[in-house]
């Protein structure tokens, strides 16, 4: 069959190079008893080491001619190619009772951060995922605090996972190139199970705090903090949001909460 033709409003950036392809497969090595689910597989660059390492795949992909090119070049994965997109899909459809799986891909650069934000929705049931994507984006979520590249969804996915930053992945292989290079990072679940505050008010916290991150929590967090509140003198609200961990984050929640 011939190559699926790579489409802009997709986001395709078909990756050439065999080498880089199966060292994105090796990063799940260490999880090869639970099932994949690849997102955007395209035409199986990444796939098909997946397959030759014997995991159990199943993929995720809505362009039409490259589910139709993965139906043709791929039979072995007769029926577990799902024609969908991964943001609004059903899982639960794919992995029924809380099945756990990993998640991994060449994810699409004008997505990448959503289907991040999808992966914390179901993360009770990924203890791991990897893969590439925009390298300023994959720098983003390995972030530590203190750094300029740190935000929102660097706390959000490091409340729950360790993430890490693997290597770099040069423009020039891909068809087309894109303007950008990639990083290619992993998501390890830690051993947090739940949160001593409410989810929903932490995540507002962490959204407002970034919305004016050159301002200090005093200033940012007005419109959260409370008539009477006593603890403003506290050192944390003379803090800009990049200097705090995910862990500072749940006590200052905790703070506005009590």
């Amino acid at each position: 069959m011939t190559r699926v033709k790579a489409k802009k409003a997709l986001g395709q950036h078909f990756l050439c190079d065999l080498s880089i392809a199966e060292r994105i497969a090796d990063t799940l090595a260490e999880h090869k008893e639970l099932p994949v689910l690849e997102i955007g597989p395209g035409m199986g660059v990444l796939t098909q080491f997946l397959l030759r390492k014997g995991h159990d795949v199943r993929v995720i992909e809505i362009d039409k001619e490259s589910v139709s090119y993965l139906q043709e070049e791929f039979p072995e994965l007769s029926g577990r190619i799902i024609a969908g997109d991964f943001l609004h899909y059903p899982l639960e459809e794919l992995f029924p009772e809380g099945g756990q799986y990993c998640l991994i891909g060449n994810y699409p650069y004008n997505i990448s951060s959503q289907i991040f934000f999808r992966l914390l929705e179901v993360r009770e049931q990924i203890p791991c995922c990897s893969g590439m994507l925009q390298r300023e984006v994959a720098m983003r979520l390995a972030s530590p605090p203190g750094k300029k590249d740190y935000g929102i969804l660097s706390v959000l996915l490091q409340l729950w996972y360790d993430v890490e930053y693997l290597f770099t992945v040069d423009a020039q292989v891909f068809d087309p190139p894109p303007k950008v290079q990639s990083g290619v990072i992993r998501l390890v679940r830690n051993e947090r199970k739940e949160l001593p505050c409410s989810e929903k008010a932490l995540k507002t916290v962490v959204k407002i705090a970034f919305g004016q991150r050159r301002k200090t929590l005093r200033n940012s967090l007005k419109s959260m903090i409370p008539t009477g509140f006593d603890k403003l003198d506290d050192p944390v609200f003379g803090r800009r949001p990049e200097q705090l961990s995910p862990d500072e984050f749940i006590a200052l929640t905790l703070m506005l909460q009590a």
